[in-house]
Order: C-alpha cells, then structure tokens, then sequence
C-alpha cells in the first residue's frame, strides 16, 4: 500500500543524497499526478516538436505536454513582426465550450479550427472567431436563446500556452512563471546544442513511435545513464560505438536537470579489460552490409571546447537530455529528437524524429537514414532500452513501498564528470526532482 497523497516526498525519502531512488516514485498514482501539475503543467518548458515540421501558414501538428493534448500550428504573422515572431502557436485541443478533443488528424493544413460538436470556431491562434446563435434565433418580434449580453468572445478561447523557439526546437509552457528558454537551458548545455543546429536549416527525415511499458522518469535515466551502453547494447561494445575506455565527459546544468552525455568513438583498437566478461560484447559478430557502420565525420562536430576554449572537442556522440521530456541524440551521423510523453505511473509514449541538414548530400541522407537503423522501437540498440525499461517496472511493482534503486557507481555526489564509468548525472536529475516535489 502507498501513504495517502498528502505524505510529502521529503517525509518518505528523507535520505540525504539521492542515490537510491524509492522504488514508488515509479509506481505511485498520486505521485504521479503531482509530477503532471509541478513538472509537465508547471513551470517547465516542454518540447512539442521542430518548426520545420509546420513550414507553412496554417500547417499544424499534434503533439502533448504531459498527458494534455496540443496543437502545434503555424500562425499568419504581420509582416513588420516577422523578425520577433516565428508564428508559431501552441494551443489546446479542447474546446473551450464542451471540452470536445475537436482535432483529430495528427497533421494537416486549417484556416481556422472548428469544433464539430457545435461549431464553435477558432482562430490559429486559439482566439474564439465565431459560434453559431450567439446572439439567439430571430423569430418575428422574438429572439430565442442567445448567449448572455456579457459573453466576450476574448473571453473564451482555446488555452494558449508559451511558446519560445530555439534552433528549429519548438517549446512549450502552461506556465507564466517559466524562466527564459535559454534561462531554462543554461549556460552548461548551451553550447552542445548550438553545436548541432548552428543556425543551419533542418529537413524532416521520418519518424518512430512506440509505447515503453515503464515510468517517464526511466527514459530520462537511461540517457543519463553511460555505465549501461558498453554492457547492455550489443551493437554498442562489439563494433565501438559506446565502450568505457573511450574519451568522454558527463555535463549537467546548474541545477542537475538536464545533462549531456560526450563521447568519441576510438581510432585504435580496444581496451580488453572493458569487453572481458561482458556477455553482450560479440567478438565474431560481422555485418552483411558495411554500411550501416559507414561513419562520415562531419565539420560542425570540431568545436571550441566550452571547458577550455582554446582547445578543440570533436565527439562523435552527444546525447542531450532537457528535462522533462526531450532528448537530442546525435548518434555518429544519425540525428533525432526523442520525445517523452508519460501515460500513466507505468506507461509512456516514445516519439522518434528523424532529422537532417538543409544542405546534406543525398549520400549523407541516405547514411543517415541507415544509420537510424541503430534506434526506434526495433533499433539494433534501441530495442534494448525498451525491453530492459519493462523489466525494470515489473522488478518496482514487485517492491513497492519497501524498495531502492542503488546509484552509487563513482560516489553518492552530483554533478559533472570527465568519465562515463558514474550515475552522476542520475542522482543529479533526482536530487533536482526532490526540490520540485517537495512541499
């Protein structure tokens, strides 16, 4: 049995550092339910998709904050505003008469929205533009029915959220409190999204979907996670994608958050010692098609180092995770964004974006698209993380109440690291999540 939904989190976890990690912040209701008001409806920015999916007017996308439904849509902007307004709203997809989930296409094009229950017409931009007898039914000397003399049109549109835009990434905020997107960010992981996008125009290459039988929260861990990649991921350690002898550092922003996770892949052979007795590593594996391990490397991956500006950093891995519901993974030549909706305690949808650059080569789109085949639901990797993101649910269902993770590999600490042989970025992420859940 769980404590009733007022216990607060710092009476049940009262430990001081966060590397054990109660087994009911992954199976509590309640909890759960308050993770959706302070984190997804809270002030947090959440990412509902890229700008380049919209490209023109009235072009529109469904997409979620939390378990709330939105509309990503791309408004008319006035010509004088185009250089301060991208034109891109967020809005939700309930009606602000019934309540009606009036948008069913995952994507289209629309002048307006209307609501097909009783036509109650919207703007691009959430306003109310219109509803059949407002002002009553003429009949003689009679009017019947109407709205009332003071209903105001402004008054009852769509919910509009916030919205800001950063490298074609399109984020979103039921909040007013939410700091500055860039705020939001931080200095720390800045620059490795800078790094990917760089002002260079992004082109839509496909998607994945697939439902996780596991709590959110899992999929943020697994991305901060790189003790796992060299032991779970076949494909990782056997062909030298992800191994524990590679150069690598682990960042954090400021208040343990978000993260990015460095890494590049080696040159020379192999440390033994990180392969030895480790099931998933396949010394005999070969690929009937070479190239889907035909890694190009690409100019915008040399940077000036942020943590030393006069030398130069050239990953060939960055996975970026911006707390609550993104990730940007840059795998090699393969590039997405994640997208983390949650469903319930036990339950959350996984949504795919492939992407690439305006000014690829058909040859680099082709390798990328290859290169995809690494992740998605049937990923030669990512397979993996869903599978073992199930298991890890069922394990916490058995516990309960009386159970802990253990986060414990490099110390009980948080913060940034020079190495991928920690959780530091784990106990980061929940000694944040402590604060926010707290009283």
């Amino acid at each position: 049995m769980h404590p009733p939904p007022t216990t607060p989190v710092a009476d049940r976890w009262s430990e001081a550092d966060s590397s054990r990690v109660p087994f009911w912040a992954y199976t509590d209701g309640p909890l759960y339910r308050r993770e959706l008001e302070r984190i997804f409806y809270g002030p947090h920015w959440c990412y509902v998709g890229l700008d380049v999916e919209i490209p023109n007017v009235g072009d529109y996308k469904l997409s979620w904050v939390g378990e709330r439904q939105v509309i990503m849509v791309r408004d008319r902007v006035a010509p004088k505003d185009r250089g301060v307004d991208p034109g891109i709203r967020v809005v939700e997809n309930r009606c602000a008469h019934r309540g009606v989930r009036f948008c069913q296409q995952p994507h289209g094009n629309a002048r307006s929205f209307v609501c097909p229950y009783h036509q109650w017409t919207y703007k691009l931009n959430g306003e109310l533009a219109g509803l059949p007898f407002k002002d009553g039914v003429k009949d003689g000397d009679c009017v019947h029915g109407g709205m009332p003399p003071d209903f105001e049109l402004k008054e009852h549109g769509l919910t509009r959220l916030r919205v800001q835009v950063l490298h074609g990434l399109v984020f979103a905020s039921f909040s007013q409190e939410a700091e500055p997107l860039a705020d939001y960010v931080g200095p720390q992981v800045m620059p490795w999204l800078d790094r990917i996008f760089g002002g260079r125009r992004l082109t839509l290459l496909g998607y994945n979907r697939q439902r996780i039988p596991g709590n959110w929260k899992l999929m943020m861990e697994n991305i901060k996670d790189p003790y796992h990649p060299g032991l779970l991921h076949t494909w990782f350690v056997t062909f030298g994608l992800w191994r524990a002898d590679q150069r690598s550092r682990m960042v954090t922003d400021s208040h343990g958050r978000h993260a990015v996770m460095i890494s590049r892949r080696n040159e020379g052979g192999r440390n033994a010692a990180v392969t030895s007795g480790v099931t998933s590593f396949k010394a005999d594996m070969q690929l009937h098609d070479q190239r889907l391990l035909d890694v190009v490397p690409e100019p915008w991956w040399t940077i000036p180092d942020p943590s030393d500006p006069q030398a130069a950093i050239t990953p060939s891995v960055t996975m970026i995770t911006l707390f609550p519901s993104l990730i940007v993974q840059q795998q090699v030549n393969s590039l997405s964004t994640r997208h983390i909706v949650p469903r319930g305690t036990g339950e959350f949808d996984f949504v795919w974006t492939h992407f690439g650059f305006e000014d690829d080569t058909p040859e680099m789109t082709r390798r990328r698209l290859r290169q995809a085949n690494l992740f998605g639901p049937a990923g030669f990797v990512s397979a993996d993380d869903g599978e073992v993101i199930g298991f890890s649910q069922d394990g916490f269902r058995q516990w309960g109440e009386t159970g802990s993770t253990l986060c414990q590999l490099d110390g009980t600490g948080t913060g940034p690291a020079e190495h991928m042989v920690t959780e530091t970025l784990i106990r980061s992420m929940y000694a944040y999540w402590r604060k926010v859940m707290a009283p």
